[in-house]
């Protein structure tokens, strides 16, 4: 494994794990960064959704006391199974929407400008959300209903669109339908595990063909430096978001993604075309 593939391997892992649980698409970033790193192949897409499942774990890692409660209480406690199933039904839709429509998705929409454009829509979306009245029927994740999951997991099938953030989609959604803003993002986190383990080994599995000995070095630095970056991400929102809403992650997302649309359509970058 040459030091080249290596350096773009750390890259795109820091920008994994900074990116997977703010509301700016780290599948959007990871298919802009890859595309100026000559690394947006098929090999390519499947490094990105591997190295997920780093950022996934730093999750498990930073909530590992609460993950450990709700399966010890599984099939005792009314709250872990009301959790789990939460859980379940939120994982459902874009579950089966994405074993349906990924193909299809991959082809047309994994490209820097169909990215731009989502990540400007989903920051005026965001900027839309913080200017309304936010009302709060659910303060605790724990006390969620298999409704709220429900429309939290109707949310989560808009990320299937690479530049609209999966932890966007779901904790704004989450907003939108009562939850309060830790409620909601801690929703988010949980929800990742079993969606992004779920992305990656089905990945792995229909490309392992394309997979060899050699890229296992190009994976494990990637995959830790999203652990390491995600971890440190994760801790940064939950004190963030005590103190302030989302508008400035809506701002980031407009002007970036204009800034691609701007280079795309002048040629000052030469991004790829679907």
């Amino acid at each position: 494994m040459d030091w080249l593939s290596l350096t773009k391997a750390l890259i795109l892992g820091i920008v994994e794990g900074l990116t997977e649980f703010l509301p700016i698409s780290s599948t959007g970033h990871l298919i802009l960064v890859g595309d100026l790193l000559d690394f947006n192949d098929e090999k390519g897409k499947v490094f990105a959704i591997v190295i997920q499942l780093g950022a996934i774990l730093a999750v498990c890692w930073e909530y590992r006391a609460k993950i450990s409660e709700v399966v010890a209480g599984i099939g005792s406690s009314a709250d872990a199974n009301r959790f789990v199933l939460n859980l379940f039904i939120a994982f459902l839709p874009a579950a089966i929407l994405g074993l349906l429509f990924i193909k299809t998705i991959k082809q047309y929409l994994f490209h820097p400008v169909p990215v731009a454009l989502a990540l400007v829509a989903g920051g005026i979306l965001i900027l839309w959300a913080e200017r309304r009245k936010h009302v709060v029927d659910v303060e605790r994740v724990e006390d969620m209903d298999w409704k709220h999951a429900l429309k939290v997991g109707l949310v989560q099938c808009l990320a299937l669109i690479p530049g609209t953030s999966r932890s966007g989609a779901t904790i704004i959604g989450g907003l939108f339908f009562g939850l309060s803003r830790k409620a909601a993002t801690e929703f988010s986190f949980f929800l990742a595990i079993p969606i992004m383990f779920a992305a990656t080994f089905y990945d792995v599995y229909k490309h392992h063909e394309i997979l060899h000995f050699d890229d296992i070095g190009m994976f494990l630095v990637g995959f830790i430096a999203s652990f390491i970056s995600a971890l440190l991400a994760v801790r940064g929102l939950l004190r963030f978001i005590s103190h302030h809403d989302f508008t400035v992650f809506a701002w980031y997302r407009i002007i970036f993604g204009l800034i691609v649309l701007i280079t795309a359509y002048s040629g000052l970058v030469q991004w790829s075309a679907a």
